[in-house]
C-alpha cells in the first residue's frame, strides 16, 4: 500500500531534471549520429530512457529501508554478474564488459556503482564511528567490499567506470568521518601505488593518459580525441552553429561523439549558451541531492543520498574535464546524456534513490 502522503511530497525538482537531462542527450544523440551507418541510437535510448522512468518511479514508492535489507544480496548478485562477464562476457575493442542473457545485454559494472552506494551506506548506518573518526582498522571492512568489484571491473579493463566506484568509496569514507592522520596515509598510500598501476595499465590506457600532457604531439593519434573535442566546443562560440550543423560532429571528426563527448557536439551545436544551460542543470541536481542528504530523516537515507549525489558529481566533473583537456581521457561518460542503456538506467535508479529519500522527510 503505497502512503498519499508521498505525492504530496513528490520531489518534482529531481524528476524533472532527470527527464529533461534525458531528453536533451536523446536530442543531441539524434544529431551526432544523424550522418553515421546506423541512425537508430537515438531511438534505442529512447526505449531504456522509458524502461529506466519505470524503474524509477518504482524505486522512488519503495521505502529505502528495505534497499538497505536487500543490500547484501544485491552487492552479491553483482559481484557474481562482474565475474561472469570475465568468464563468458562478450568481447568488445579487446574489452569484456557485455554480459548476454538470453536477449539482454548490458554491462554489469555500471549497476555495480549502485550496489556499493548501497552495501556501504548498509555498514555505515549500521557500524559505531567514533568521535575523532574511522582510522585505518575501521577501513578495512568497507575497503573490501569496494576492493572486490573494484578488481573485477580492472580486469575487463574498464578504468573510467574503476575510477568512479573508488571515489564513490572515498566520498562516503570522508562523509562517514575519517581521522586526518588515517586521511593523510590513505592518500600517501595512493600516490606511491601510482607507479605499479602504471606497470598494469594497458597500452592504450596509458597513451590515453600521455595525451593528456600535450595532445598536440600527436594530432592525428593519441591527441585526436582531445584535439578534435576542444575544437568542436571552441567553434560553437556563444550560440552555437545550430541543431545538426556542426562540422566536427556531422562530419565525423569527432570520435566517439554519441557517448563519451557527447557535451562536445552540445557545445559545437548549442555554444555557451547551450552548454551553461545544460551545466546550471546538473549543478541543481547535484546540489539538491546534497540537500536531500543533509536533511535526511535517518543516518541510511542521508548515505544513500550523498552516495548518488557524489556518484553524478563525479561523472560529470571528470566527462567535462575529459573533453575540455583539463583531465585525461579515461572513458567516463555524462550522466542522462551519453548514449548507453546500462549507463541510463543505472543513473535513473540513482535519482529513483534521491527522490525516494527526499519524499521520506516529511513521513515518520
Amino acid at each position: 500500500m503505497i502512503d498519499r502522503r508521498l505525492f504530496q511530497h513528490f520531489d518534482w525538482v529531481v524528476f524533472l531534471i532527470t527527464i529533461s537531462l534525458t531528453i536533451t542527450g536523446i536530442v543531441n544523440i539524434y544529431s551526432a549520429t544523424l550522418m553515421d551507418s546506423d541512425t537508430s541510437f537515438y531511438e534505442k535510448q529512447l526505449i531504456w530512457f522509458l524502461v529506466g522512468l519505470v524503474l524509477m518511479t518504482s524505486i522512488t514508492f519503495i521505502n529505502y529501508i528495505h534497499l538497505e535489507r536487500f543490500a547484501y544480496p544485491i552487492y552479491i548478485l553483482s559481484i557474481i554478474l562482474l565475474a561472469a562477464t570475465l568468464i563468458m562476457g562478450r568481447t568488445t575493442a579487446g574489452a569484456k564488459r557485455w554480459l548476454d542473457i538470453g536477449f539482454i545485454s548490458f554491462q554489469p559494472s555500471e549497476f555495480s556503482k549502485i550496489a556499493i552506494i548501497l552495501v556501504l551506506s548498509k555498514y555505515f548506518n549500521t557500524v559505531k564511528v567514533p568521535p575523532r573518526g574511522l582510522s585505518l582498522k575501521g577501513l578495512i571492512v568497507p575497503g573490501i567490499l569496494v576492493f572486490i568489484p573494484f578488481i573485477l571491473i580492472v580486469k575487463e579493463p574498464d578504468m573510467g567506470t574503476a575510477v568512479i566506484a573508488f571515489l564513490i568509496f572515498a566520498s562516503m569514507v570522508i562523509f562517514a568521518k575519517v581521522r586526518l592522520r588515517t586521511l593523510v596515509a590513505i592518500t600517501a598510500i595512493s600516490f606511491a601505488l601510482i607507479p605499479i598501476a602504471w606497470r598494469f595499465l594497458k597500452g592504450y590506457q596509458k597513451a590515453r593518459l600521455m595525451s593528456f600532457l600535450d595532445p598536440s604531439t600527436d594530432p592525428l593519434g593519441r591527441g585526436y580525441h582531445l584535439m578534435q573535442s576542444k575544437i568542436a566546443i571552441g567553434s560553437g562560440g556563444v550560440l552555437g552553429k545550430g541543431f545538426t550543423h556542426g562540422t566536427q560532429g556531422q562530419l565525423r571528426f569527432l570520435p566517439e561523439h554519441h557517448t563519451d563527448f557527447i557535451f562536445a557536439v552540445l557545445g559545437e551545436e548549442w555554444g555557451f549558451m547551450g552548454s551553461f544551460a545544460l551545466l546550471t542543470l546538473y549543478f541543481v541536481l547535484v546540489l539538491w541531492g546534497l540537500s536531500i542528504a543533509q536533511n535526511a530523516k535517518d543516518r541510511l537515507g542521508a548515505f544513500l543520498a550523498f552516495g548518488v549525489s557524489f556518484m553524478f558529481l563525479w561523472h560529470i566533473l571528470i566527462n567535462i574535464g575529459m573533453v575540455t583537456g583539463m583531465m585525461p581521457v579515461v572513458g567516463i561518460p555524462l550522466p542522462f546524456m551519453s548514449y548507453g542503456g546500462s549507463f541510463l538506467i543505472s543513473s535513473m535508479i540513482g535519482a529513483g534513490i534521491l527522490a525516494n529519500v527526499s519524499m521520506r522527510r516529511f513521513i515518520f
